[in-house]
């Protein structure tokens, strides 16, 4: 799986856990929505470890919790 599919998916999984949608994550990080968006709709493919970093404590969480998903265990480059 590719690094930035694996990152869209775990994203995807807190937003789920924590019944929130996009723009919640937005008003909560700061981050613009269309940032987040273009990532999660595939039309940018990286994301800016700062950027990843506001999104985990915008879910409060840390970087080691997101990605200790399995999916990142076979992650490949983009």
């Amino acid at each position: 799986m590719r690094l930035s599919i694996a990152i869209r998916k775990r994203i995807k999984y807190y937003l789920k856990t924590e019944n929130m949608k996009v723009w919640n994550l937005c008003a909560k990080t700061g981050i613009p929505c269309s940032t987040i968006s273009t990532f999660m709709s595939g039309k940018t493919e990286l994301l800016k470890l700062d950027t990843l970093l506001h999104i985990c404590n915008g879910f409060d969480i840390t970087l080691k919790e997101f990605f200790s998903d399995s999916s990142f265990d076979t992650a490949e480059q983009d």
